[in-house]
């Protein structure tokens, strides 16, 4: 038995036969605008028709087989779905991100993590006491310095007073007691002491380093601050046989 069927681009009608159609899932190419299309969905009744020129090409196949097997459903089905796509919706899925990319990403993180636990060591090592040993090694190999926390704030000049010596003519002594207020150790600070004159004014100043003012056995272990809630007592001596101070000011800072 031989079908009639239309295509609907230019509609030229064309004889299939039911084998051709089962073959391929019903989809035929015209043979005059190339155009593919369902031959099933396009089947017209079979009446007498005038002849078609003979230099009209006949309908084609819409795939031209090299293997006389079947194809399955399953084969047919996505032929068939990936036909009705449109074009653009056809692109091709991109290609899986190289396995570098992630590494390089994880050594950039790794490395700002690193730069951040460096950058903030002291405040690390205030929260983490267990860490500061680990820090510290760290910081000997990259050529850092693992130093203690400096917060102003919370240290205070407990008590002071600038006395002559009894002992000594035109020497003065300047004696305090410096308190660290922080629940953790910190640095020694440095001390500014002015003198002034009888109108208040400053006639000198100076500035005490903690080498300068702490004793000698106190001194070699400047590098392990005031202990939590400790104090430092300190005794400096002047030479006030050139400076006619009667008072004075002592703060504490850290340079």
């Amino acid at each position: 038995m031989t079908l009639t069927t239309r295509c609907p681009g230019c509609a030229t009608a064309f004889r299939v036969q039911p084998g051709q159609l089962s073959a391929r899932g019903g989809k035929v190419r015209c043979g005059r605008c190339a155009m593919v299309f369902d031959g099933l969905a396009n089947l017209v009744e079979d009446k007498p028709a005038p002849e078609q020129p003979a230099s009209e090409p006949g309908p084609q196949l819409a795939l031209q087989a090299t293997s006389h097997r079947p194809l399955s459903r399953a084969a047919l089905a996505a032929a068939n779905e990936e036909l009705a796509k449109p074009a653009f919706l056809r692109a091709k899925e991109p290609p899986p991100r190289p396995l570098l990319w992630g590494s390089g990403a994880l050594l950039a993180l790794l490395g700002l993590a690193l730069q951040g636990t460096l950058y903030l060591r002291t405040e690390i090592a205030v929260l983490l006491p267990e860490a500061r040993e680990p820090l510290a090694a760290a910081c000997e190999r990259l050529g850092c310095e693992l130093r203690l926390p400096r917060r102003p704030e919370l240290m205070a000049i407990e008590s002071s007073d600038l006395r002559a010596d009894t002992r000594r003519d035109s020497v003065i002594q300047l004696n305090a007691v410096i308190r660290n207020r922080a629940p953790f150790a910190q640095e020694f600070p440095a001390l500014e002491l002015s003198l002034t004159d009888e109108r208040d004014q400053p006639v000198v100043r100076r500035v005490l380093a903690p080498a300068d003012y702490l004793p000698a056995a106190a001194a070699a272990r400047a590098s392990q601050g005031i202990a939590p809630g400790g104090e430092a007592v300190l005794r400096v001596n002047f030479d006030n046989s050139r400076i006619p101070a009667v008072g004075y000011r002592l703060y504490l800072f850290f340079p």
